[in-house]
């Protein structure tokens, strides 16, 4: 018979207290401690200012939720993870501070109930730390004794796939003084200073230096408050379907927690059901690691994968578009979706993570693609469109050749949402997209379909006219990119955005030189230069390195001469740079005039209107 719910009020020092045969785990599934030093020093800061108060009240940390297995031998963290590894590293730390403070304490009758004090708080911290018993432990730190102790077994098993740091808690807790944790714990490679370290290190640093600031009286207090005057409410669950549900709908209302936690937990604990929890666990360490490599170049994270899956799914279902052909925008959020309207995609769990884990290795072979980096610089919803065509291929397949028509029909259909008044929720552009997918998805749709889609629903709803003189009008950045592929296209050149890059005004928008340049550019007025420098025709891409060393020199500079170890638009890469060069390079008086800029904004446009309209 299955137990009931069983939620306990709880000092802080009584939660962590666990039987000598019973462990608190991370389950597999959770996300890793992921607590920085904001997070530290708002709890050190809580503490403080309720020691300080001198309150007669305890202080509440919230409610954690436990899914109890093994015969209640392990209490899996479903919520509190991070408060409890927190606490645990506080504890390791007061523990250093209170046996530096032991040693020193003197041995007069006016320091002995402070020592006893401090004694009983070693006590209370060991026996949490390391179920030792009492009379194990000495009144005075013993080298050898205290070594013993806490080589004992860890008190948090970590099994999380997605913790990079698993034993970083362990080799914090088995030290015996703070420089023989600082030579245990991991240093990452290629960081600087206390980058190098991770969370859970430097959040015990902190710990660490901030107690140091406090006298030994002080210490003593701080450390029998967080043990016995700060509470939780422990809450047991012996059902995970039930703990997660509990977790979920506790945490509804707006608390920072991720959909992908909650997803992922519906995930594992639907494999573990079937017995396939390694073969998930495994699976989904895989997507995690191949998303954290998206991440790094600022693709994609599990929640966007996941929301671009949940768009696959709605259309494919058929669930945005009515019998009658109607098609319906509203977009529910991903926990709902996958906990409540549509809960078939997680009764799947490995095919659910198999998919994503597909889309993710497309996305990492197709952001290589010159046309897809200049995409990605527009909207963010352009995404969830592609990643439904995308569903279409697996990595192995797919090419630039299969992906560039449907590039170019987005990009198309995005310039003019960067030109025009309506909003991306109107419905020349998400109702549009909505109808469209379903011909994304299906395999048997002819990309020469889409086309010809794009291609009718741009020339019913703007004329070229109209999108002229918005370009003409154009002061942004997004379309610059736009321009200078285009440009490369035009030209047969090869064209790579690299990874360092700015946009640069040819001729400055600052600087101490700004009437000598508008004088020689012949603009009259200040007025009319504000008009004009921030014009299509006045930016291209240029290489970051370049563009800072050149900083608001004179056009004949940039586009002629090397001043000593600096550069210019000579050594860019870029093709409309190169362009310059190669036209002004050699000129006596090479200038950049306001009717340079006015012919370079019309061809621009010429050249983005005619892509708009497929010309």
């Amino acid at each position: 018979m299955a137990k009931n719910i069983e939620p306990k009020l709880k000092k802080i020092g009584d939660y962590l207290k666990l039987e000598e045969d019973t462990v608190f785990t991370i389950p597999e599934y959770q996300r890793a401690y992921s607590w920085g030093i904001d997070h530290c020093d708002k709890l050190w800061q809580d503490i403080n200012d309720f020691v300080e108060s001198e309150s007669r009240d305890r202080y509440f940390f919230g409610t954690i939720i436990i899914n109890c297995q093994d015969d209640d031998t392990k209490y899996g963290l479903i919520d509190g993870q991070q408060r409890t590894t927190t606490f645990l590293l506080l504890l390791k730390a007061l523990l250093f501070r209170i046996n530096i403070a032991i040693e020193r304490t003197a041995s007069d009758e006016d320091s002995a109930s402070l020592c006893r004090g401090l004694q009983e708080r070693r006590r209370r911290i060991m026996g949490i730390l390391y179920k030792a018993e009492t009379e194990d432990i000495s009144d005075k730190p013993d080298a050898a004794k205290d070594a013993e102790i806490c080589r004992r077994g860890i008190i948090l098993e970590n099994f999380s796939i997605n913790e990079q740091y698993k034993t970083e808690l362990a080799a914090i807790l088995q030290a015996t003084d703070y420089a023989s944790a600082e030579a245990r714990v991991i240093k990452i490679k290629y960081k600087q200073k206390d980058n190098r370290y991770t969370n859970f290190f430097r959040n015990f640093k902190f710990f660490y230096g901030m107690i140091r600031e406090l006298s030994d009286s002080q210490l003593n207090s701080i450390a029998k408050s967080i043990t016995d005057n700060c509470e939780v409410i422990e809450i047991k669950s012996w059902q995970v379907e039930q703990a997660i549900t509990m977790f979920n709908s506790l945490n509804s209302d707006g608390l920072p927690l991720y959909d992908s936690d909650i997803i992922s937990a519906k995930l594992y604990a639907e494999a573990e059901k079937r017995g396939k929890e390694k073969e998930f666990a495994d699976l989904w360490k895989q997507l995690n690691n191949c998303i954290n490599e998206l991440e790094s170049i600022r693709l994609a994270d599990i929640n966007s994968i996941l929301m671009q899956y949940m768009y696959y799914i709605r259309t494919v279902n058929k669930e945005t578009i009515s019998e009658t052909g109607a098609v319906n925008v509203t977009t529910p959020g991903l926990r709902r979706y996958f906990t409540e309207i549509n809960k078939m995609p997680i009764t799947n769990p490995i095919g659910m993570c198999s998919d994503m884990m597909k889309l993710a290795k497309v996305w990492k072979k197709v952001s290589e693609y010159p046309q897809m980096k200049v995409l990605l610089k527009f909207n963010e919803n352009t995404k969830l469109f592609l990643a439904s065509y995308f569903f279409r291929f697996d990595e192995n397949h797919i090419t630039e050749e299969i992906v560039e028509p449907i590039l170019t029909c987005l990009l198309r259909l995005f310039s003019l949402l960067e030109l025009v008044d309506v909003g991306y929720s109107s419905k020349y552009f998400k109702t549009f997209l909505f109808g469209e997918e379903a011909k994304f998805v299906s395999k048997s749709t002819a990309i020469d379909e889409i086309i010809h889609d794009f291609n009718e629903h741009i020339h019913s709803n703007w004329d070229k006219e109209t999108v002229r003189a918005a370009l003409h009008d154009y002061d942004g950045n997004v379309l610059v990119y736009l321009n200078e592929y285009l440009f490369a296209k035009e030209k047969g050149l090869d064209f790579t955005l690299g990874t360092k890059y700015d946009i640069e005004h040819i001729m400055p928008y600052s600087g101490n030189n700004l009437q000598e340049i508008r004088k020689d550019a012949e603009i009259d007025s200040e007025e009319e230069f504000y008009g004009i420098v921030n014009k299509l025709g006045n930016k291209i891409l240029l290489e970051e390195k370049i563009n800072r060393a050149i900083g608001n020199e004179w056009f004949r500079t940039k586009v002629s001469t090397k001043l000593e170890n600096r550069t210019g638009y000579i050594d860019s890469q870029y093709p409309i740079a190169r362009a310059l060069v190669s036209k002004y390079q050699n000129a006596d008086k090479p200038y950049w005039k306001k009717e340079d800029i006015i012919s370079a904004a019309d061809k621009a446009s010429d050249r983005i209107v005619g892509f708009i309209f497929g010309e």
